[in-house]
């Protein structure tokens, strides 16, 4: 296999007839990366003026449906091009999914967007439908993990069913057809999201170290350990279904703390007997999101115990803008490289993507301590946020809408 070729995979080889697939369609994370990057930042500038009340928002319940949309919106997107641009690899001789499927596909997401943000209009219903549609599909395109008679990445499709289950039990609150409360099945759907989350990581840092590690030349095998990651999922829901039956209990609270225990034992996975890895970049950026989830339940739990919960909502951005937000960039960064032909690369420019995303965190959880100072750590915040996925743009862009350096199809 020659270098020029040395990340085109054996999934290529099924890659479909269709004739004139322009680049942008010709792999299920390039027209998502393409349009994910800009939503990041347009979507964190909608909420800054719909919370500042510059723009008119559609329901007094904000925050609620402010979680929906960056738990469940930002959600469809990840999954879809993880699981698109994965599971052929994962599964040899399945069919890539490009060309004119994909973008219909992709166009079924940006409705699901727009319903939202027009839910005025639209009503929930629509909303409703279109995003249970985009999620249904997902579940349907993973299918094959359900059935591997080996089961050896069913734990994706059950994940994802889960999450179908409570994005449908919320609309059925917000439809007024149950009753119910929004925001708890919201922090059981964080829950369940960083479950997904921690199964795809395995899979991501088997794949993007060890090729980092070929590429270097480092004489090391990094192996991702399912007990570590086992246990810490089942930490996680433990304290999801605690904080949903048992909010600001004391046991609760420790329920947290143990859960940040476990997500922090993984970084374990990262000692390799054969060589030391911890001076690479791509092992610090993907680590720090098991930092962020860890300090996040372990914050959340200190404050069940010392106040009763009060800072929670503040300190769970440790969770969803740390830990998912983080584990969204390096995906976009680990496919953005391989999967457009080229080497697995750190620079200036991604340091400054994960630096953004970690001061941004860092300035939004900052007004549990500094409240006098709320609305100029809730700017840098958006600042820093949209800074990350705005250099984002400008180092991949041009990849995304070329075809592969390596001359591959894909």
């Amino acid at each position: 296999m020659s270098q020029e070729k040395l990340h085109a995979t054996n999934h290529y080889l099924y890659y479909p007839d269709e004739e004139n697939i322009p680049p942008y369609l010709a792999y299920g994370f390039r027209p998502i990366f393409l349009l994910l990057a800009p939503y990041m930042i347009l979507s964190m500038l909608l909420w800054i003026l719909a919370f500042s009340g510059v723009i008119p928002f559609f329901s007094d319940d904000i925050l609620v449906w402010h979680v929906y949309e960056m738990t469940f919106g930002i959600l469809t997107a990840g999954a879809l091009a993880f699981l698109t641009t994965g599971l052929p690899e994962l599964f040899p001789g399945m069919v890539p999914f490009v060309g004119k499927r994909l973008k219909y596909i992709v166009l079924l997401w940006v409705a699901g967007r727009v319903s939202f943000w027009f839910i005025d209009f639209t009503g929930v219903f629509v909303a409703a439908s279109l995003n249970l549609a985009m999620l249904g599909w997902i579940i349907y395109f993973a299918k094959d993990t359900v059935f591997d008679k080996l089961q050896r990445h069913a734990s994706l499709g059950y994940a994802l069913a889960v999450l179908f289950g409570l994005e449908a039990w919320f609309f059925a609150i917000q439809a007024s057809l149950i009753e119910g409360d929004a925001m708890a099945v919201l922090k059981l759907s964080i829950g369940a999201v960083v479950v997904l989350i921690l199964l795809a990581l395995r899979r991501v840092n088997m794949e993007a170290i060890n090729e980092l590690l070929e590429d270097k030349g480092i004489d090391a095998v990094y192996i991702s350990r399912p007990p570590l990651t086992n246990f810490a999922i089942f930490a996680v829901a433990l304290f999801s279904l605690g904080e949903y039956f048992f909010p600001n209990n004391s046991t609760t609270g420790w329920l947290a703390l143990a859960a940040g225990a476990a997500l922090l034992a993984i970084t374990n996975d990262y000692n390799v007997k054969d060589g030391f890895i911890l001076n690479q970049p791509y092992v610090l950026y993907l680590g720090s999101i098991y930092l962020f989830l860890a300090l996040g339940y372990a914050f959340i739990g200190w404050d069940i115990l010392t106040a009763q919960g009060v800072h929670a909502n503040h300190l769970r951005h440790l969770i969803t803008a740390g830990g998912i937000g983080l584990s969204y960039l390096m995906v976009m960064l680990i496919i953005g490289w391989i999967h457009t032909g080229r080497h697995l690369t750190s620079n200036l420019a991604t340091h400054a993507m994960v630096l953004s995303i970690i001061f941004a965190v860092l300035c939004r959880v900052g007004i549990v301590w500094f409240e006098a100072h709320a609305m100029v750590l809730y700017a840098l915040s958006a600042l820093f946020w949209c800074t990350a996925f705005g250099l984002y743009i400008k180092q991949f862009m041009p990849f995304l809408l070329a075809p592969r350096a390596d001359g591959v199809k894909g």
